[in-house]
């Protein structure tokens, strides 16, 4: 809901159970009030302070009030050059070479529904509502757009940010944050969740100190090594208790997000598009357009923030073609053949896998061009006769036989040095004039802001999945960018690569959406490397890691889910040794782990027993059983596995609470170990919950007193407790 004290000018958002206000105050700049949980809609600018402080600058429409100053007071969308030293939001280089941009409230709109962005991820949802909001820079003829949607049963806030030059001069922009969040506070704490390849998204817990602290990326991607995704808590915030902010960028390239501790004990988040290697020109009458943000604040810790933004994603950013059908389980052939595969292999692993449940066969690298390793052959998507004679048409009637769909593995992004593609157009590849480019993977980077290379790579890509009946597609992108400079643009926009870069991305993805709206996409990254909101607009699920490890992926999985829910973790069940660690870990516990993801299989299954195939079977059927409860229910964490405790445990209970499913899964085991009690959350405390058909409980004892862990042996065991109420 938006109310708005048109007299007063204050501009309240309300959700379920927050609230979220801003004012023009009485020189039109338009002050942060409050952000919080749900009040009146009273007037809260009575929590601003004002008082002269030495050395702080007072805008010309203060005269000689010495108390009013840019410097320190909250603001709904920082500025520079004009009095406020804190973190910016925009900066804004004009003609005369000036930087300064001083932004007063002109006007204001509300409309019905949410907002939608042209090229960019947005949140959707005809019951959304939205505000904009108009702040002029009136001497340079500048206009910046704030526009808000409010979501109220997922108390979700999300915020776009669009430029407009009204000038006769083009302008540069420098800068321009999705996101700018003051507090009137700065004893916080500011938790990231950062990693590396194979282990991404480990949350990262810390004070703020005086300064400016946060995380970001200028690798072309979201990266492996940080999330745009941050919160801020108060200092005893947990799971279930204490006030909690969590801010989201709905963006897949290079992005920054700060915090700074100002000298008066108030903090600021600005959230954005990197301003690193960032300049986008602005002619006259153009506009640029931010990517959009999202906030939730939860009252009641990090469990609620959670459960909030899982709903959010699921009902209102998540476009996906199954419509809210159950997802197929699938097995991928990458950590069973790698490069050394042809139809008939493919076939062989089909015959043994569809009797045990698995739908979906994915054929990952190497079906293409001549790619028999990862030295060659990106850019050239033909399929390769040699491997697959008679082509997709011949192979995938042969799955379909079977009783299973079939799946392929593309990287649109990337070409080979030795590639057809490559020989032919070398300038279409990101590189500097001059320079040798660097490599990744020994492959170079498409420049994907010019839309005859994304044209031309589509076509391919459209020409291979229309041959056949595809129903899914893994799209990867295994290195980070560099080198980048673009042939298409002159010297003084090549600030601009790297943002169009992402919106050519985002262009293929809609418009391979639009032509197959029946195939389901995973996103991928060398795994996590772009694992953001972004992609998700597009792609309903993203591989979490190339480390398909059990116990390691407890923490991957665990990070993860602080925003993003289960239905979007591409996770597998492997072969031991895992190929990442060495570790052995039992089928059983890798099936718990990879069951609060999409869950599929990442193996040879004509190199199993016939123990491990009736228990894969076991598996796959109690997954499709249980898969709104698990997909779709209300996620718990139970405990945090990187306090290195005795177990791992967490718990989906359904929407009515009368359903609940409990995993656990152990550490190393220990001589004489003691015997342990775990407590459950989100029951409901009047009801009696049978647990595995067997022994009844009361919800209120089960939450309270707990549950007796049953004494393991082995080290990695797991455990799963399905809860129905009587």
């Amino acid at each position: 809901m938006i109310v708005i004290d048109k007299e007063n000018r204050v501009f309240t958002l309300r959700t379920k159970n927050t609230t979220y206000q801003m004012k023009a105050d009485q020189h039109n700049v338009l002050i942060h009030t409050y952000y919080g949980p749900r009040v009146g809609d009273s007037d809260l600018s009575y929590l601003v302070r004002y008082a002269d402080r030495a050395c702080a600058p007072n805008p010309p429409e203060a005269g000689l009030d010495r108390t009013y100053s840019l410097n320190t007071i909250p603001q709904e969308y920082s500025t520079c050059g004009v009095g406020d030293f804190r973190l910016p939001s925009i900066e804004v280089e004009y003609p005369d070479g000036s930087r300064a941009a001083d932004l007063r409230l002109t006007d204001w709109e509300v409309e019905r529904g949410k907002y939608e962005l042209d090229g960019l991820p947005f949140f959707h949802g005809a019951e959304g509502s939205t505000l904009r909001l108009y702040l002029e820079d009136l001497a340079a003829d500048l206009v910046v757009e704030l526009t808000y949607g409010v979501f109220e049963d997922c108390d979700l806030i999300t915020r776009s940010v669009e430029v407009h030059n009204y000038g006769k001069a083009p302008v540069r922009l420098c800068q321009c944050a999705s996101l700018c969040l003051d507090f009137l506070r700065s004893d916080l704490d500011l938790i990231t969740f950062n990693g590396c390849h194979l282990m991404e998204r480990a949350p990262d817990r810390a004070p703020l100190r005086s300064g400016i602290q946060g995380v970001g990326s200028v690798r072309g991607t979201s990266s492996h090594q940080h999330n745009p995704f941050v919160v801020l808590c108060d200092r005893d915030a947990n799971e279930d208790y204490g006030l909690c902010y969590g801010a989201m960028l709905l963006y897949s390239g290079n992005f920054q997000a700060l915090v700074e501790a100002s000298q008066y004990d108030n903090a600021r988040l600005v959230m954005g598009i990197n301003p690193c290697q960032f300049c986008w020109t602005l002619e006259p009458g153009q506009s640029f357009t931010a990517p959009e943000a999202a906030l939730v604040c939860s009252p009641r810790g990090f469990g609620q923030m959670s459960r909030q933004f899982h709903r959010a994603i699921r009902e209102h950013l998540i476009q996906d073609p199954h419509a809210g059908a159950r997802r197929p389980v699938l097995i991928n052939n990458w950590e069973a053949t790698y490069f050394d595969f042809d139809a008939d292999k493919l076939v062989d692993f089909a015959k043994t896998a569809a009797p045990l449940g698995v739908e979906l066969l994915v054929m990952d690298d190497g079906w293409f061009g001549k790619r028999d390793d990862d030295n060659s052959g990106l850019g050239d998507w033909t399929v390769n006769q040699k491997k697959l004679p008679g082509g997709l048409e011949a192979l995938v009637p042969r799955i379909q036989a079977l009783g299973m769909s079939f799946g392929i593995w593309i990287e649109p992004e990337m070409i080979s040095e030795d590639s057809d593609l490559y020989r032919e157009h070398p300038d279409w590849a990101l590189r500097i004039p001059g320079r040798t480019p660097a490599r990744g993977r020994n492959q170079l980077v498409l420049d994907f802001s010019r839309p005859e290379i994304r044209q031309h790579v589509y076509g391919q890509i459209k020409a291979v999945l229309s041959s056949a009946d595809i129903a899914y597609v893994k799209w990867d992108m295994n290195r980070s960018l560099s080198d980048v400079w673009s042939a298409a643009l002159p010297a003084e926009r090549q600030g601009e690569v790297y943002h169009r870069y992402v919106l050519g991305v985002y262009e293929i993805l809609d418009q391979l959406r639009r032509d197959f709206p029946h195939i389901l996409i995973e996103g991928c990254a060398g795994g996590g490397g772009r694992f953001d909101a972004g992609m998700l607009y597009y792609t309903p699920q993203i591989w979490c890691s190339d480390n398909t490890d059990a116990i390691d992926r407890l923490r991957i999985q665990y990070g993860t889910s602080f925003c993003y829910p289960v239905s979007a973790m591409g996770a597998h069940v492997s072969a031991v040794p895992n190929e990442a660690n060495g570790r052995v870990t039992p089928l059983e516990t890798r099936g718990t782990v990879a069951m609060s993801g999409t869950f599929g299989y990442e193996m040879d299954p004509n190199q199993t027993t016939p123990e491990e195939r009736e228990a894969i079977k076991q598996q796959i059927a109690f997954f499709k059983e249980h898969y709104d409860l698990i997909q779709r229910g209300d996620y718990y964490r139970l405990t945090d596995p990187f306090a290195n405790g005795p177990y791992t445990a967490w718990e989906q209970v359904a929407p009515d609470r009368r359903e609940a499913l409990v995993s656990l899964v152990s550490g190393t085991i220990h001589a004489a170990a003691p015997f342990l009690t775990l407590r459950l959350k989100g029951l409901d405390p009047q009801l009696t919950y049978q647990v595995n058909g067997g022994a009844s409980y009361p919800g209120d004892a089960l939450m309270n007193a707990g549950y007796p862990v049953p004494v393991m042996t082995g080290d990695y065991q797991s455990l799963q407790l399905h809860l129905t109420a009587l």
